[in-house]
């Protein structure tokens, strides 16, 4: 599978990255999948403290026993959890610093490739917040760190004042967000996007007609129904394979370097793979792709 570089980091991260958010807490089921990943050249693993209550990561560590120096491995941090389940957030220096060794100790590992804010706000202690992620660094626990924002303003700040690599956010055809304030930014900065959401709940699937009368009746950000049940039907004319085309759409920008897909089943895994031996998308299908959905823009996320 294609790899793309990371920002300017020295990590290269395969174009299909694995989220293992879906993975569930089978450890057999979780274990198959990201084997399987594996083997069909997915190199990169996203997890979170938050995932499953922070059992997430305990499976993905038990999957990667033995397999550790094959994976390019991202968790992130920021949602305190308490005892009873709830969280709050806190992108605090101390909690940072504390968390990381749970993170470690949970994914069976000496250090994290990719360590990332999952989250921010304007209002911050942004400076603090970038100081725990370089001393994380200096330390050697986390060889880069990056963030998980869909915020411009936040996002900017940490171009501004940190050495990010990447920043991971929710784009696909349904959600083009990030192709009015971001994408060039941080492309002229070398900082690189990993996608998340790229199949829009399903509704960019390969049954995307049904998924949008499952899941559409109250619309999906700007779109009404009607309007996804127009544009699937568009959609589907243009390609014959959905999914595919859908995360060649995201890749299509310079900037993105991974679209990370969930996956709770070693079929859905496969589908999502098929990417690897697809025709490129040309120019004039991108062209058209586009066509179908419209620009929008962050209006609440600031």
């Amino acid at each position: 599978m294609k790899k793309n570089r990371l920002g300017n980091s020295d990590l290269f991260v395969s174009e299909l990255g694995l989220g293992c958010m879906s993975l569930g807490t089978n450890q057999q089921k979780a274990t198959n999948i990201i084997t399987a990943a594996l083997d069909q050249g997915i190199n990169y693993l996203d997890t979170a403290d938050l995932y499953d209550k922070a059992e997430n990561e305990a499976i993905v560590g038990k999957a990667l026993k033995g397999k550790r120096e094959d994976v390019i491995l991202a968790t992130k941090v920021g949602n305190h959890l308490n005892e009873d389940g709830t969280w709050f957030w806190d992108p605090s220096k101390a909690y940072i610093k504390e968390q990381v060794k749970k993170s470690l100790q949970r994914l069976q590992t000496d250090y994290i490739d990719l360590y990332q804010l999952h989250g921010g706000t304007i209002d911050d202690p942004i400076d603090e917040t970038i100081e725990a992620f370089e001393e994380l660094k200096k330390e050697g626990l986390v060889r880069y760190y990056g963030m998980s924002s869909i915020r411009p303003n936040v996002i900017r700040e940490y171009v501004k004042r940190s050495s990010i690599v990447s920043v991971m956010m929710q784009y696909s055809m349904f959600d083009r967000r990030p192709e009015e304030e971001l994408l060039a930014l941080l492309e002229k900065n070398n900082i690189s996007v990993v996608t998340r959401g790229a199949l829009a709940k399903g509704m960019l699937s390969d049954q995307a007609q049904e998924v949008v009368k499952q899941k559409g009746n109250d619309g999906y950000l700007d779109y009404s129904y009607e309007e996804l049940v127009a544009m699937t039907n568009a959609l589907s004319k243009e390609t014959n394979t959905l999914s595919v085309s859908a995360l060649q759409y995201v890749l299509h920008k310079p900037a993105v370097a991974s679209a990370v897909v969930g996956a709770s089943s070693t079929k859905q895994l496969l589908d999502n793979v098929r990417l690897k031996n697809a025709t490129p998308l040309s120019e004039s299908t991108y062209q058209a792709l586009q066509q179908i959905s419209r620009p929008t823009t962050y209006q609440n996320h600031r």
